[in-house]
């Protein structure tokens, strides 16, 4: 019969670990492993795929538990990880061999997304951010840290909707959060990993600050102490060694919300969400982690500065024209390993030999390098780049101690040089005689017993031993020889005089090792005062790697600088093409366009057929403004561009499930956030706005949404549509103009000409584009029939006509009867001020309207 067994000890031990982290996986050490129990065994062994098993089986309620070996804990530690959860590390504080009773066991670190620093785990070219924020005083405040880089950001904001593109456009791996959120909020961060941290006390700062912040608010100091006294609970250390704080306003750079950045596809492609089909994916050919996590930021955002950006052009347009120089300087910056991450492990004290090695050979570039920018500026009056600082004190400290091949584990020897110190120097004396005592002891015991196979080893177990065979040792007649072990076919023995040695080698070996630890801990303590100035040059070598990047794919794709516009709201690109689009298909096979923009004309309606090339052509003309703005080349024969504050687009549909938004409701709420939130500065690319409702709510939306740009907003921008009603809205708004793209019809089938036009196009060519796709002969017939009825019976509209929200005869008198409600609704509609409505109170009047007809 089974029993219930007490709790034990052990299990006493883990239950009260387990209750100080309830939100994390215990990995409880227990001898070679790690073991998980109850809930966490279950759950992980399903995430880990790895096998269930049970403790105490013969008891009423076995307890559930899985496990892995400590040496290989951090691939499943990072899985657990990767998949959003926590993992607090329990280890044995004791020698199990050396305690009586329970051995101490405690937390020493939880590993979460945000603060992770195994390799394995993080993405080269990628921050890994913890983020958190506190709202105070109407402002949210965000700070967020790369635990890996030691890079801390700090920004804020009064405005929601800015506040939360910003969290997503960080993206960091976790937020941690010490207040309760509404469910609206809690929704719109569904996608990102949440931590709750209750210790906070603001009144109680820490006691070190590692972060340098100077003229910090309180609320400032409030969130970077939240922030750290988060990572001070999961790491039990902080690093001391963060980078200086960097604050920043949202309003410095080129903002786009969350929805443009993704239907422009500047990090991820639409279809496949992966970089690949990407503007990122095309631009990154740095040669530097650093370089490619700062490409990143930099196209997240844009520069507002002109004076800043001009100095990266100026520096890119140097760099293209210096052909031979710039191959010299991107091989040298590739020998570069990734020095924000390398000096985090050593401040932190989990650099191993191969770690400083890297640091090294990376300090050793440092003086080609010099001499490349050298070269480069000896035809300049003016120096553009600054030389990097060469370090040559901390590279020679490095090389003078450490092995030039040193090996991963620190604590195995073989790692500091000769002559660094003269008690290592004895020890290894004495091994290096000591192998040389042992064949001599060999040898001369061979003479003395005759027995010529007579061999001296070693092994871990037994230490040092004479080996005979067992014939031979029947034989033998010693008394020095003392059997120590029996094998199948031999026999191994030990003399005092090979105890002595054994001593002596063992002795010079272990003190050996110990010392080249120690050895190795004290250099890499030597090396932290070169940290802060270690992060500065990383700073350097990676804006120099993305300015080398911009100038070789400028150069490679033909890309060309971009004059800045003197005149308010000037576009001007001649044969612009699509980065991306070009490079998949080649640049022989890409159709550019030209664009035209001026303060009196700062509205372009293109119409044209679908898979034209509409959606191609507004992607074009935001990528040329954004990588003008992070200071490269652009994609077209001539450019002049002015400095954009925002990007709205709304280009494809989508819907959001998840909140019960259909397709036509995120359509309206993106298209309010963009003609609220537009200057007269910004740029405005809108895709077949209104095609999510009936057709005539859809125009009438769309002309009031043009109507409100060209009388309120004033920004620049291209709305494509499929309503030729509205082609002729030039007629009476000056500052629009009607451009196409050009088809032709061939033995009754469509042929994309992708060329951009003067002019609204003839037809949509919706039923062609339809064949195209290969529907059914007969269907296709029977859509052209129906279509020419329809044409047939439509209203003719002219340049003075609105659009016909409703069919005009169910307001005629000899059609309908006359009553009262009908002409109320008649002079309310005759009454309607389309340009002071908002998008939404027109769509929410037409309804109100058409309930009163209906």
């Amino acid at each position: 019969m089974a029993k219930q067994s007490a709790q034990t000890p052990m299990m006493q031990q883990y239950n009260d670990l387990k209750a100080q982290h309830p939100d994390a996986f215990l990995f409880f050490r227990l001898g070679d492993f790690y073991e998980l129990f109850n809930e966490d065994a279950i759950e992980a062994s399903k995430i880990l795929e790895i096998t269930l098993t049970s403790r105490n089986k013969n008891a009423d309620n076995p307890i559930p538990m899985c496990g892995v070996p400590h040496h290989s804990a951090k691939d499943y530690i990072r899985k657990l990880v990767e998949e959003g959860h926590k993992v607090a590390i329990c280890e044995q504080l004791e020698d199990p061999k050396l305690t009586k009773g329970m051995v101490k066991r405690d937390v020493i670190r939880v590993v979460t997304p945000g603060t992770i620093l195994e390799d394995e785990a993080l993405v080269g070219k990628k921050n890994n951010y913890l983020a958190s924020f506190v709202y105070e005083a109407g402002q949210y405040y965000i700070a967020y840290v790369d635990v890996s880089t030691g890079e801390i950001r700090l920004t804020t904001t009064a405005n929601q909707d800015l506040f939360i593109n910003e969290l997503r456009a960080i993206e960091a791996s976790e937020i941690v959060l010490n207040q309760t959120l509404d469910e609206n909020f809690k929704t719109q961060l569904k996608q990102q990993v949440t931590s709750y941290f209750t210790e906070f006390n603001p009144t109680e700062p820490l006691s070190i600050k590692p972060w340098t912040l100077t003229d910090a608010t309180s609320a400032e100091e409030k969130v970077l102490t939240f922030l750290f006294q988060y990572l001070m609970s999961v790491q039990k250390q902080l690093n001391d060694f963060v980078q200086p704080v960097e604050r920043y306003e949202i309003s410095d750079f080129l903002q786009m919300n969350h929805y443009t950045k993704s239907q422009l596809e500047l990090t991820k492609s639409l279809r496949t969400q992966r970089k690949k089909g990407s503007l990122l994916w095309l631009l990154d050919k740095t040669k530097t982690a650093m370089g490619g996590r700062l490409l990143q930021r930099w196209l997240d955002k844009p520069l507002l500065s002109q004076s800043a950006l001009e100095v990266r052009h100026q520096k890119v347009e140097i760099l293209k024209n210096a052909y031979f120089e710039r191959l010299e300087l991107v091989d040298y910056l590739a020998n570069v390993y990734d020095l924000e991450r390398l000096v985090t492990k050593i401040s932190m004290g989990h650099a191993n030999a191969r770690d400083l090695d890297q640091l090294r050979y990376s300090l050793s570039q440092i003086g080609p390098i010099n001499q490349v920018l050298s070269a480069i500026q000896q035809s300049l009056t003016v120096p553009v780049f600054d030389l990097l600082p060469s370090f040559d004190e901390l590279y020679t400290l490095i090389n003078s101690q450490l092995v030039e091949e040193p090996p991963i584990s620190v604590t195995e020897g073989e790692l500091i040089r000769d002559q660094v110190s003269q008690d290592l120097d004895r020890f290894r004396d004495a091994l290096t005689n000591g192998h040389q005592w042992l064949a001599e002891l060999q040898q001369r015991e061979r003479e003395k017993t005759g027995l010529k196979t007579l061999k001296v080893g070693f092994n871990k177990v037994f230490g040092y031993y004479i080996e005979i065979s067992r014939l031979q040792a029947a034989q033998l007649n010693d008394d020095r020889y003392e059997r120590k072990q029996t094998l199948a076919n031999n026999e191994r023995f030990i003399t005092e005089e090979l105890k002595e040695l054994e001593t002596t080698i063992l002795t010079a070996q272990e003190k050996s090792v110990n010392l080249e630890y120690q050895l190795f801990t004290q250099l890499r303590k030597d090396v932290l005062p070169y940290i802060p100035g270690l992060q500065a040059l990383a700073h350097q070598i990676a804006a120099l790697d993305v300015l080398a990047n911009f100038a070789a794919l400028s150069e490679e794709e033909n890309y060309v600088r971009a004059a800045i516009s003197q005149e308010e709201g000037y576009f001007k690109l001649t044969d612009s093409r699509h980065p991306v689009v070009e490079h998949l298909i080649g640049q022989s096979k890409f159709i550019p366009n030209d664009l035209l923009i001026t303060n009196d004309q700062k509205m372009l309606l293109l119409t044209g057929p679908n898979m034209s090339g509409k959606s191609t052509y507004m992607r074009q003309v935001a990528y040329c403004v954004i990588l003008n703005q992070i200071g490269c080349f652009v994609p077209a024969k001539a450019a002049t561009l002015p400095m954009v504050d925002k990007i709205f687009t709304r280009i494809g549909s989508s819907d959001d499930i998840s909140t019960g938004q259909s397709t036509f409701m995120v359509e309206m709420m993106e298209t309010n956030t963009a003609i609220r939130g537009a200057t007269a500065n910004s740029l405005l690319l809108f895709d077949e706005l209104g095609r999510g409702t009936a057709t005539y709510d859809g125009m009438a939306l769309a002309e009031a949404i043009i109507d409100y740009i060209a009388n309120e907003v004033q920004a620049a921008t291209i709305f494509s549509t499929h309503y030729h009603e509205l082609t002729t809205l030039v007629e009476r708004l000056s500052v629009l103009k009607n451009i196409h793209v050009g088809a032709i019809e061939q033995d009754g089938k469509v042929v994309f000409l992708h060329k951009i036009l003067d002019g609204p196009a003839d037809k949509s060519y919706g039923i062609h584009v339809a064949q195209l796709a290969g529907l059914p002969d007969s269907l296709i017939l029977q859509s052209r029939e129906v279509l020419t009825q329809l044409e047939q019976q439509a209203p003719t509209r002219t340049s003075a006509d609105a659009i016909p929200l409703f069919d005009e005869r169910i307001f005629d008198a000899t059609t309908t009867s006359n009553n009262s409600e009908n002409t109320a609704v008649i002079d309310e509609l005759k009454q309607l001020d389309l340009n002071q409505m908002t998008p939404i109170e027109a769509l929410t009047t037409l309804m109100q309207l058409q309930n009163k007809i209906k």
